[in-house]
């Protein structure tokens, strides 16, 4: 059967809305930005404590004063992990998509219970925007609106409409025809029977539905986390690419306290806002006498005259506390607190370089931030000029693929490493295999797998379409994509072990120094020379940071500093290498004013 091309032309057609539409991304980027950086603001404007005190009262109000309590401890939790702003900006992002989503879902779902046809058309749309995975939908966001907030606010819709629709489609499917029948027959409008009959009655399957649409919106702040949406999604994609337990536990901890608060508040709003729930609320309320203050329920006045109170208090201490200033040393201040984005993947030579380069650019009065990301959105987002600059390019093989693509959209700042190497690595204990051509025959000895890293990287490309096919290793070997810091807890593993195991590794790298392995030998030359590690930058990137391109063009960094570099972020720990960049930078006085120079 000949081969149906349906991507090519789903890329097609993402190129044309790209080039024909852009003004209308740009008006959904600047809504959607807005009202997404708004809410984040408001959340995390407070402090942490009055916040969680502004969300426990609105617990005790919907479900009395343990809940409050409860809510309180779990939040006070979050804060104490140091999660608080991620955890604010995921709430930021859940509660934006998920109203969005609901304005489209029930109208959508009340035209549906009207129309049979409208309903029919709708159910494999929404069984597709349901089905599809969710790391498809990042794909065009990411085109659209580069990284950021935006591709997982919008994959996040497109994800959880389908059972807002849904629900409120059965809720008002389900209402009694009689009792509709009986509106008709006095007269009542289709409006009034809609607003006054269908609607009230079929409230608790609708915000079951809206509970629903909160809760998929919340699973999808980890998948939104891989486009740079932040928040505990990033904390989470973070400690997976980086096996790092503690970290993964703790923003995992902070996402159930998020989830099990949004459900609860939810699933007791209607008890609120359903006239059967008030009714139910109340009979319950009048047949259980038993520690009645522990389910008393503030009335709606009182609760927002407490939320005011509180909202009021942190707003006073937001203004007095912003009286204070970051103190740069005169003469150093070159940068005026502008802001510069850096990116990076998680490579330990770019972690390395990256947080080395926050330390020294926050010394000269810039404002760097800092975010991780894959290979490609980071290139992607390089060439769309959402992001500044990235210090790991390596060039002219495995990044390749990058730079011909958007060789018109970045800028090469030059190299401040190299030569380095590419490599297939495996232990000493391995006998009888020195190089390349001895993994021939050996597959099974190796479980028929190379362990490799992240799939974009373009070291996995050069690995499968050259390297295997130069050596006859393609049909033998099956190359295991998984992430740099997974491959080297698999090494780890299997070292501790004894076993055999064949990775890809490159040098310089501190894994070298960890363990005693053997680098399979290129008699074919397949990996090609020996590269360089580039600083690149978006296009226009010399133009609004000259100084800083100055710098990098600059930058030189010799084998012994790197890894001395690599091996304190190693020691300092996960979530700490901003602390351990700048206790290496300090134990080098004098090399800071060597790399950032500021004339006097």
């Amino acid at each position: 059967m000949p081969r149906f091309h349906f991507g090519h032309w789903v890329e097609s057609a993402v190129s044309w809305l790209q080039t024909h539409l852009s003004w209308l991304f740009d008006v959904i980027n600047t809504v959607l930005s807005g009202a997404y950086d708004g809410v984040g603001d408001v959340l995390r404007g407070p402090s942490p404590l009055l916040m969680a005190g502004i969300l426990a009262v609105i617990a005790w109000w919907l479900r009395g004063l343990l809940p409050a309590v409860l809510a309180f401890a779990g939040l006070a939790l979050v804060d104490s992990f140091g999660l608080w702003d991620r955890a604010m900006s995921t709430l930021a992002l859940v509660l934006v998509a998920s109203l969005i989503t609901l304005l489209f879902a029930v109208p959508l779902g009340i035209w549906a219970a009207r129309s049979r046809a409208v309903s029919g058309a709708l159910r494999p749309v929404l069984d597709v925007m349901q089905t599809m995975p969710a790391f498809v939908y990042l794909l065009p966001g990411v085109m659209f609106f580069s990284i950021g907030p935006l591709p997982g606010l919008i994959a996040t819709i497109v994800f959880s409409m389908p059972p807002g629709v849904r629900m409120t489609e059965l809720g008002i499917r389900q209402v009694d025809g009689e009792l509709v029948e009986a509106a008709k027959a006095f007269g009542t409008t289709p409006r009034d029977t809609l607003t006054r009959v269908q609607l009230p009655l079929a409230l608790p399957t609708i915000m079951a539905g809206v509970n629903q649409v909160i809760m998929l919106a919340l699973s999808m702040v980890v998948i939104a986390g891989m486009a740079g949406a932040g928040g505990l999604g990033e904390a989470v994609y973070a400690a997976v690419t980086q096996v790092d337990i503690g970290g993964g536990v703790e923003s995992g901890i902070a996402v159930v306290v998020l989830a099990v608060y949004l459900d609860r508040m939810t699933g007791a709003l209607n008890q609120r806002v359903s006239p059967l729930g008030r009714r139910a609320l109340a009979k319950s309320a009048a047949t259980t006498a038993r520690a009645a203050f522990l389910r008393y329920r503030p009335g709606t006045a009182v609760a927002t005259v407490g939320v005011v109170v509180l909202a009021l208090v942190a707003g006073g201490m937001s203004i007095a506390g912003n009286g204070g200033k970051e103190n740069v040393a005169a003469g150093k201040n070159v940068g005026g607190g502008k802001q510069v984005k850096l990116g990076y993947f998680p490579w330990d030579e770019a972690v390395a370089s990256t947080y080395l380069w926050q330390n020294i650019l926050e010394d000269r009065g810039y404002k760097p931030d800092v975010k991780q990301l894959d290979p490609g959105p980071l290139y992607t987002a390089l060439a769309q000029g959402q992001m500044d600059v990235q210090l790991d390019a390596w060039l002219p093989t495995t990044h390749k693929q990058y730079m011909d693509r958007y060789q018109d959209r970045l800028t090469d700042l030059g190299s401040w490493y190299g030569p380095t190497s590419l490599e297939l690595t495996v232990p000493s204990y391995v006998k009888g295999i020195d190089s390349l051509e001895d993994l021939k025959g050996k597959g099974d000895l190796f479980g028929g797998k190379i362990v490799g890293i992240e799939s974009s990287a373009g070291m996995m490309g050069t690995l499968n379409d050259k390297v295997l096919k130069e050596y006859g290793l393609d049909g033998e070997y099956k190359v295991v994509s998984s992430s740099t810091s997974a491959m080297l807890a698999e090494l780890d593993r299997a070292v501790k072990k004894k076993e055999p195991i064949v990775t890809t590794l490159w040098s310089p790298h501190w894994a070298y120094g960890a363990h005693d392995l053997k680098k399979l030998k290129d008699p074919k030359g397949a990996w090609g020379k020996g590269e360089q590690i580039h600083a690149v930058g978006k296009k226009d990137f010399e133009k609004d940071f000259p100084r800083i391109a100055q710098w990098l063009k600059d930058f030189k960094m010799s084998e012994k500093d790197l890894s001395s570099l690599e091996v304190e972020l190693k020691n300092g720990g996960k979530g700490k290498e901003k602390e351990s960049a700048r206790r290496w930078l300090d134990a080098h006085p004098g090399l800071e004013d060597k790399l950032a120079p500021v004339s006097a």
